[in-house]
């Protein structure tokens, strides 16, 4: 094990820094993450693990004796997931990084299909699938290169920044926003796809995500809730802000995504409060900042549905004790 400063960039040191992320994580699911990452077929030159203990109760090396030497570790109090990424992005001297939350893993199989685009293209960015659980692998399909502009402009992008490897010097200043629990992908991910000039993007499900009660989605107190909508709207705000000052093609494929992240906070309002009275006080907030109603755009047929339906306060009203009656 070893604590590791951040090392210049340079076009030779090609490697893969593979950042986990743990915070009171069974020991079972990281040693499952660690093995899913030796188990590729890297040598230790081409690959780095930084383990990021974002104040775990109990140091999560107790059940790592065995990767003890695969492992750069280091210990921070608890700032949450993107204080944790932040710190991994400054350690990793790879010149790309995977991000891994602790309690996933990758599967090695589809995996190994994202590396041979890496090693033979040496692309800014490689976007592949996740499951969670034991489905099929489809025929293998990759689409590349291709600008991440271009890409954004025609294709609904996954927020998840673990569904992503990306070149390290493409970041500069980009970070993760502290205090965002919820979303902060959303913030980061699409700002580092407008930065790729090579973009490559397969269907192998080579990310598994662990569905469970514990996870921070599924927290179900009002104020978990309120927490995860008033995150989510600061993140769309900030994004639109960002948005407004790009060049006019970078601007369409940004507002692209703003307007889906939108229309996904209408429905989450919705599903996670069943309150008109709350649904459409949200939706004023959404119109004092110029983010409703919806961009008349053909982005998909679920997009323009939804618009048409939120478009008016009956309809609103409408879709909102669908769902609630749906839910029961």
């Amino acid at each position: 094990m070893q604590i590791q400063q951040n090392a210049p960039f340079t076009d030779e040191q090609k490697k893969l820094s593979f950042v986990i992320t743990t915070y009171n994580i069974s020991p079972d699911m990281l040693r499952q993450c660690v093995e899913s990452i030796l188990s590729l077929s890297l040598t230790p030159e081409e690959r780095e693990i930084i383990l990021v203990d974002d104040g775990s109760d109990e140091s999560p090396l107790v059940g790592l004796k065995d990767y003890i030497n695969d492992l750069i570790y280091v210990r921070q109090e608890n700032k949450g997931v993107s204080g944790a990424r932040n710190i991994g992005i400054r350690l990793a001297s790879g010149s790309h990084i995977q991000f891994i939350d602790g309690d996933d893993h990758l599967i090695p199989e589809a995996y190994e299909h994202c590396l041979s685009i890496w090693k033979n293209n040496n692309p800014d960015i490689i976007a592949f699938d996740r499951t969670s659980g034991e489905e099929k692998e489809p025929e293998i399909t990759v689409l590349g290169p291709v600008e991440g502009v271009e890409y954004m402009l025609h294709n609904n992008i996954y927020g998840a920044i673990w569904g992503y490897i990306f070149r390290r010097s493409m970041l500069i200043s980009l970070k993760f926003t502290i205090g965002v629990d919820y979303g902060e992908d959303e913030e980061f991910t699409p700002q580092l796809l407008l930065r790729a000039e090579s973009m490559y993007a397969t269907n192998a499900k080579a990310y598994f995500y662990r569905l469970h009660d514990t996870s921070i989605t599924h927290k179900k107190e009002d104020k978990d809730k309120l927490k995860r909508l008033d995150d989510s709207f600061n993140v769309i705000c900030r994004l639109q802000y960002k948005a407004d000052r790009l060049p006019t093609k970078e601007r369409e494929a940004l507002s692209r995504r703003v307007a889906q992240l939108t229309m996904d906070y209408i429905y989450n309002v919705i599903i996670l409060t069943h309150d008109v009275d709350t649904l459409e006080s949200r939706v004023k907030k959404l119109h004092e900042k110029g983010l409703f109603p919806l961009p008349d755009k053909d982005y998909t047929r679920k997009y323009k549905w939804f618009r048409w339906t939120v478009s008016t306060a009956l309809g609103r009203k409408l879709l909102l004790y669908s769902l609630k009656n749906r839910d029961r």
